[in-house]
């Protein structure tokens, strides 16, 4: 399948064609990795895969994490898995709670179980920030955490469990990563379920009014996309034991107001094109299952696996900019 060398190790990467999956893609094979990516193209795009398609070292499945014997194809002579499949988006979940129940849970365990019976070495997750609930606590710690807001939050929590459970009864390393508002180069601002950044970005760009939902007081720990390919890296190499089977806050360990994110981004974008400086920014309603407040302890991922953050959210939204400015025009 792979025409990878005996010594050469396989990623598997689900969800692989996806805004986080494939910049892990290109992140890893510049490492030197055998990557191979399952996807069946929901919500990821051919066109963020298509720079390796014909790469010696990359293989790409075309599947569903649904699919019990996808999954059992796919973890096949794999010695670790990066498992980001799952339909994100909180209101996405409001409005079709069983479609991502199906996905999220049913084929997250689907994956658990091929890579047990695959004897995968490592399985690594993208948990989310959603467990944290309606926990009022900040900033928010792995261990502290409330009631889930919305049925998506209940499928993050749900894998966390299932990660466990696998990891005590199996022996298969598990190791979740909350991610906190990720963004960057590759994210789509299109869409109903458009994250806020790419989204933003986009209408400033469009010369239109970007809408903040309610006073845009809401805060998020907003972390740029390389600080969250640092944490895959640390999960999926660390040789600290007690680091293994458990979950870590995947931030950069700041907050930033919904109000001060479209400033930054006006400001900046303003440098690409001056008449951006004569937008109004405009506010709607809250969104039903947003948690008011988030930002992340990044202790317990500093002590165990060394983390330190390479990109804070102004050093991130200028890098970030910079790619937009070129893909999206």
């Amino acid at each position: 399948m792979d025409s990878s060398s005996p010594e050469q190790k396989t990623i598997l990467i689900t969800g692989g064609a996806g805004f986080i999956g494939s910049n892990l893609c290109e992140y890893f094979l510049n490492k030197g990795y055998a990557v191979r990516v399952l996807d069946n193209f929901s919500t990821g795009h051919r066109h963020n895969i298509q720079p390796f398609i014909d790469l010696p070292a990359f293989t790409l499945i075309e599947g569903d994490i649904r699919n019990p014997e996808d999954c059992v194809h796919a973890c096949e002579n794999v010695d670790y898995v990066l498992h980001q499949a799952a339909l994100g988006s909180v209101p996405r979940s409001i409005n079709d709670p069983v479609t991502t129940n199906d996905v999220n849970i049913n084929g997250f365990l689907n994956m658990l179980v091929a890579a047990r019976d695959a004897k995968v070495k490592r399985f690594v997750y993208a948990a989310s920030s959603s467990t944290y609930g309606d926990s009022e606590s900040l900033p928010k710690v792995e261990d502290v955490i409330g009631k889930p807001l919305s049925p998506y939050a209940v499928t993050k929590y749900v894998n966390e469990l299932y990660a466990d459970v696998f990891s005590k009864t199996y022996g298969l390393e598990c190791i979740g990563l909350r991610y906190f508002n990720v963004f960057g180069r590759k994210q789509d601002p299109n869409g109903a379920y458009a994250a806020v950044i790419p989204k933003f970005v986009k209408q400033f760009m469009n010369y239109e009014s970007p809408v903040i939902n309610g006073t845009g007081e809401y805060s998020r720990d907003f972390t740029y996309i390389d600080n969250v390919l640092q944490m895959n890296e640390l999960a999926l190499s660390t040789s600290n034991t007690h680091a293994l089977n458990t979950v870590y806050n995947t931030a950069v360990g700041d907050r930033t107001t919904l109000n001060e994110l479209a400033q930054y981004l006006k400001e900046y974008l303003i440098e690409f094109d001056p008449k951006i400086a004569e937008i109004s920014i405009t506010h709607g309603e809250n969104r039903a299952g947003d948690i008011p407040h988030s930002l992340a302890s990044i202790e317990k991922a500093k002590n165990l696996l060394g983390y330190q953050p390479s990109h804070s959210i102004q050093e991130g939204l200028k890098e970030a900019l910079n790619w937009y400015w070129e893909n999206l025009k």
